[in-house]
């Protein structure tokens, strides 16, 4: 195999596969990153097994040539090593030539590097998905979903369900909801279904991390494919696999107050300022917990308290309090994660009393809603 690229086109490519690759796996071809020459382009793979990420560089591109193609063939190099070296490499081309034996030759200007390959044959193969029920949904809708939800998973691994993401489809419609069991967050989007399946997968939090990080910023549309075991994600010149999580999400749907007893609207980046203050002093003492409490005159008093370091009170004006006083404690670090997800100037603070989850959600929207557990502070 040889042929000779665009240098930026395959830095790009290979960090991108590079998000897969690990260094701690118990099969070590897995360490590598797979490239396969065809006479339409250049195709790199890598896989830790759970997600595996292939990226296709065309021949050309717009009528400017990226990959000029001598010999077809395939390689799988070390990743760490050629990841480094391409980075590295003095000139805006690059030419890669497999000599016998899996010696790869990697020249660019009047650098010259030797690196030894491994077997094609031996790298596990891509699972094989049937793309007949594919939907489809805008990248940066995409993006932002995962942003508004994946935050709230759980990183213990005592229950390895929560640790995913659980997406539902279902009437025209993509639910995602994450929890950790302390908070949820949840966020939905109309999506064009051709079909009436339904589906209902957990993906771990994980995998929609580094999906989010590879994905551009635009309103492409990008393809999605459920399995039983695998979600595809497919984007122009992208796949991304993952494995899903085994095991049944809990329905949280009951976990969801209808009624409320006391309702907050207020402005969210001065909510947001204000807990943050807060929680300056808190970080020290259990969990970081703040009061918040309704007072006279339709304002609010969010404060916190450590003993052996000191407390701070602080008042803030709401646009509106409807029902019963409340006092009721949570952990500061949850209601900003919850905060920051949120769009919107205002939000709507829903309460059914000092130890039942509370709902945070943007005033006229929704689409999304972040719930949270108080604490005890007796």
């Amino acid at each position: 195999m040889r042929f000779i690229i665009q240098r930026d086109h395959l830095v790009q490519s290979v960090q991108d596969v590079m998000k897969a690759v690990t260094s701690r796996t118990t099969i070590p071809i897995l360490t590598g990153i797979k490239i396969v020459v065809s006479n339409e382009g250049v195709t790199l793979t890598g896989s830790d097994s759970d997600i595996s990420i292939e990226s296709f560089i065309p021949k050309e591109e717009a009528g400017d040539e990226i990959v000029e193609i001598k010999q077809t063939g395939a390689i799988v190099l070390q990743a760490k090593f050629f990841s480094e070296i391409v980075k590295k490499l003095p000139t805006d081309t690059v030419e890669i030539e497999v000599q016998n034996h899996l010696q790869t030759v990697i020249r660019s200007g009047k650098s010259e590097f030797n690196l030894n390959g491994l077997d094609a044959e031996e790298y596990p193969h891509l699972p094989q998905i049937n793309e007949e029920n594919a939907f489809q949904i805008p990248t940066d809708l995409l993006k932002m979903m995962i942003r508004q939800t994946v935050f709230a998973v759980s990183t213990s691994e005592t229950r390895p369900v929560l640790t995913g993401v659980n997406w539902k489809v279902e009437n025209n419609e993509l639910i995602c909801i994450a929890t950790d069991s302390h908070r949820l967050a949840l966020r939905k989007a109309k999506i064009d279904l051709t079909t009436n399946e339904t589906y209902n997968v957990v993906i771990p939090g994980k995998s929609l991390n580094e999906l989010s990080k590879i994905l551009d910023d635009n309103n492409e549309p990008i393809d999605i494919v459920m399995t039983e075991n695998q979600v595809l994600f497919k984007a122009k010149h992208l796949l991304f696999f993952s494995r899903l999580l085994e095991g049944n999400y809990p329905d949280t749907t009951r976990l969801i107050p209808a009624e409320s007893k006391t309702d907050v609207v207020v402005g969210t980046k001065e909510f947001l300022q204000s807990i943050d203050r807060a929680s300056l002093l808190a970080r020290e003492g259990r969990n970081n917990v703040v009061k918040f409490a309704t007072i006279e005159g339709g304002s609010i008093e969010i404060s916190s308290n450590t003993p052996e370091i000191g407390k701070v009170v602080e008042e803030l004006q709401s646009q509106s309090i409807e029902g019963e006083e409340l006092k009721i404690s949570f952990s500061a670090k949850y209601v900003m994660d919850a905060l920051k997800a949120l769009e919107g100037s205002e939000i709507k603070i829903s309460f059914t009393g000092a130890m039942r989850p509370f709902l945070i959600r943007p005033m006229n929207d929704d689409s999304i809603l972040q719930l949270i557990l108080p604490v005890r502070t007796y």
